[in-house]
């Protein structure tokens, strides 16, 4: 027996320091951590327990027979983040370049099984270059049941793609198919098909970064989250996340004793948001100036700017915040924006983080190329998605709030719980100036002076129809509060909400906008 547990330990040791040296000292001149490393970076210390070390495929063409290494690329198991149990499973670049097979998929799809029944949330850490050629259709089976499970699971743990490499085909739509996508920029890339393809059907010479890298995704397609410039704060950052996510959707997420005070004043806002509701300013300041220590988790920060979307603490309490930022377009909303927004939205619905939405929106974006892209459909899946939300949710609108941007940005008529506002707010079908060139057209026209003859008309609208306290008279605003009480009424309100139930209709799906 002695002998056979020595011959055991020699064999995970073998197993633990995976292939040959040669091969370590690549992926490490690539600026990249090997799989383990990355392990212990993301889990807690000494708390990875692997699954499935042993596994080793059963090709035999193309010399496979041959190559049969355990773990067959890919090292799978559970661990813990802040002591609370996760599920991961990491590729190894240097076996097969991380291509899944038979074997590799066998394993994944074990750890996703496991990871549904234990309702425990799913890291993947992604470095592989999609199905393994050599295996043929099992290697796109393969595949095809690591999308039906991420599907399965979609909004009942949370699933998290941190990008760690060339991930193509395959390899890329799993992620799209999780809640977050993490890629680290000059080492990631996510694409359909690689360069060499697009040389070959197109033409267009492109290299991988350019075509998908971190950047890429990070400004321009919005498919990747968050980016980082190394590893290790990427993967810092994936804890940091999971400390304010439940570990399933039965149940709330983590809360934690604060330190800020819950009455404290919020003084700087009268100064550092303008009354005047055409100058911008930065919203990001004001979230930063109500949450717990000012500490705000950002979502998407690189891509449709003008809305901002992400995580906070209330009291110690987790919260996600939707908010225009006037410092980008005006706040307004378009395509990009109201993809951004509707993602977020039925995220924290399905994790029951409750939302408070601050709203300064002028409205949708005008122009040909917006209606031609379909900034109707894609406006309506903002509001499906407040719509649809059955966690707490509140508003607060800080200064204008016009049309039909100010319905979709979660106001009352749609669902909303409370709706607060500074005694800035204007909310009306549009600004003063634009309505009263709709109704006074012809007045206007006929004046001796038009221009003075417009002023007292805009005047006019603006007191009639847009003062501070028009929509709190009509009940459709619960209070006007002093902006420097903004993070007390927002406790007070989310403590208020924290036990709300709202039972939907029967049915099996909504069907949203696409």
């Amino acid at each position: 027996m002695s002998d056979r547990v020595t011959e055991l330990a020699l064999l995970k040791e073998n197993i633990r320091s995976g292939p040959d040296a040669e091969a370590t000292a690549r992926q490490h001149s690539k600026g990249k951590l090997t799989v383990r490393e990355r392990l212990e970076v993301l889990l807690d210390p000494d708390s990875f327990v692997e699954v499935e070390a042993f596994r080793r495929h059963r090709a035999t063409d193309f010399g496979m027979q041959h190559r049969r290494p355990h773990t067959d690329g890919v090292v799978a198991g559970w661990g813990r983040v802040h002591g609370r149990r996760v599920m991961v499973f990491a590729h190894d670049f240097r076996m097969f370049g991380g291509a899944l097979g038979e074997a590799h998929a066998a394993k994944i799809h074990k750890v996703m099984d496991l990871a549904e029944a234990a309702g425990v949330p799913l890291i993947s850490l992604n470095d592989g270059a999609g199905a393994r050629i050599q295996e043929g259709v099992t290697a796109l089976a393969g595949y095809g049941g690591i999308f039906q499970r991420n599907v399965r699971m979609s909004g009942v743990i949370p699933q998290i793609s941190v990008m760690l490499g060339p991930c193509a085909g395959g390899a890329a739509y799993s992620p799209v198919l999780t809640d977050f996508v993490f890629m680290v920029n000059g080492i990631a890339q996510m694409f359909i098909t690689g360069p060499d393809v697009v040389k070959a059907v197109t033409g267009e010479e492109i290299s991988a970064d350019c075509l998908g890298g971190a950047r890429v995704h990070g400004t321009v397609s919005g498919v990747a989250g968050f980016v980082y410039p190394d590893e290790v704060s990427c993967l810092e950052d994936v804890r940091f996340l999971l400390s304010m996510l439940p570990s399933n959707n039965q149940e709330l997420p983590p809360s934690v004793a604060a330190a800020d005070p819950t009455d404290r004043s919020n003084d700087c806002l009268l100064d550092l948001v303008p009354s005047e509701p055409s100058i911008p300013y930065d919203m990001s300041a004001v979230i930063e100036e109500i949450v717990d220590d000012g500490e705000f988790f950002e979502f998407h920060a690189g891509w449709a700017g003008n809305l901002i979307c992400g995580l906070a603490r209330f009291d110690g309490e987790v919260t996600g915040i939707v908010a225009n930022q006037p410092r980008h377009l005006a706040g307004v909303l378009d395509i990009k924006a109201s993809e951004k927004g509707a993602r977020f939205i039925q995220l924290c619905d399905a994790f029951n983080i409750p939302l408070v939405s601050l709203v300064d929106v002028p409205g949708f974006l005008p122009g040909t190329d917006q209606e031609h892209g379909g900034i109707i459909r894609h406006g309506a899946k903002l509001l499906y998605a407040y719509c649809a939300a059955t966690v707490p949710r509140i508003q607060l609108i800080l200064r204008k709030a016009y049309g039909g941007a100010y319905i979709v940005m979660d106001s009352r008529s749609i669902g909303a719980d409370l709706s607060f506002a500074w005694p800035t707010n204007e909310i009306a079908v549009m600004g003063a100036e634009g309505a009263a060139n709709v109704i006074f057209r012809r007045e206007i026209a006929a004046a001796a002076d038009p221009a003075a003859q417009r002023a007292r008309r805009v005047e006019e609208y603006r007191n009639i129809l847009m003062h501070p306290y028009y929509a709190a008279e009509r009940g459709l605003v619960d209070d006007i509060i002093d902006p420097r009480e903004t993070r007390a009424t927002l406790i007070r309100a989310l403590a208020l909400l924290r036990a709300k139930h709202a039972a939907g209709p029967q049915r099996k799906h909504g069907n949203p906008p696409m």
